[in-house]
């Protein structure tokens, strides 16, 4: 299994977030960090502190050499996809090549009622998210891009310059409803990501996800599995959980750390994980 790890912008400091990436850095095990894309805290109180995600890991793409990065994940209906295409593509070029573009068809009803973003059914989101997943790959790609939906359009749309990645980043999906978003992961991710769960659940999802890879003639091979692990201040269990998934065929062990963020914790870890 390979490891990668996430901080969330939130009940942190910009000054704990930037010492874990800079550690997380140097640490070779760790080959992605990820942040989340909320605007109020999903981990503890909402009313709580709360970092942008995609301003803080354009900061932390400054801040690094090596290390891989992404949203895990960012809600398509938070920014029309065309912004955020354009997005991904200028931090991919400012990262050197290092961006994953972490999307989903978002959840949060408490902050997207806040913020007057409409969220929509769960069948109004996965149509959207589909959607904005082929915009997003069109533009990343193409020279012009038009596109007519029922959410979204575009006439002869263009992105310049395209991302350094090509034919794009990797787009990392995460999600698990089995109908819809499982098969937009199979039809354009290149990475699905468990959110969490146990070894049997993610055993379910990835049988189903192959499924759909199946239906439509997509390699499963084509998309890296990854989970979340939870680190509770304990190494060996952390390990323990990793282990577990990995026997099921989880390929990348994303560990979630918590507040508050200390870097001290990086380097045991990465000696009780790399045991794996």
């Amino acid at each position: 299994m390979r490891f990668a790890f996430k901080t969330s912008p939130q009940g942190t400091t910009w000054t704990d977030m930037l010492a874990v990436w800079k550690e997380a850095d140097d640490i070779e095990l760790f080959e992605s960090g990820w942040t989340v894309d909320h605007f109020y805290p999903i981990f503890s109180d909402s009313t709580g502190p709360c970092m942008e995600g995609w301003v803080t890991l354009t900061a932390l793409a400054q801040a690094t050499t090596r290390l891989r990065m992404g949203t895990l994940v960012t809600g398509i209906h938070y920014r029309h996809p065309a912004i955020l295409a354009n997005m991904a593509t200028t931090l991919d070029i400012v990262s050197r090549g290092r961006l994953e573009i972490g999307i989903g068809a978002g959840w949060n009803e408490e902050e997207s009622g806040a913020y007057g973003i409409e969220l929509g059914t769960p069948g109004q989101r996965s149509d959207r998210f589909e959607e904005a997943c082929e915009m997003i790959v069109g533009l990343l790609t193409q020279e012009t891009t038009t596109f007519t939906g029922e959410y979204y359009q575009l006439t002869d749309a263009r992105n310049e310059p395209k991302p350094i990645q090509r034919p794009h980043p990797p787009i990392c999906i995460g999600g698990s409803g089995e109908r819809r978003t499982l098969r937009t992961a199979a039809r354009f991710a290149q990475h699905w990501n468990f959110v969490r769960g146990t070894p049997e659940e993610f055993t379910r999802k990835r049988d189903i996800l192959h499924q759909h890879c199946e239906d439509l003639g997509r390699d499963p091979n084509e998309i890296l599995l990854s989970s979340h692990v939870i680190f509770a201040g304990d190494a060996n269990a952390t390990a323990d959980q990793a282990a577990a998934l990995a026997d099921v065929g989880a390929e990348l062990g994303i560990v979630s750390l918590r507040p508050p963020l200390d870097p001290g914790v990086l380097e045991p870890l990465a000696t009780v994980l790399g045991k794996l």
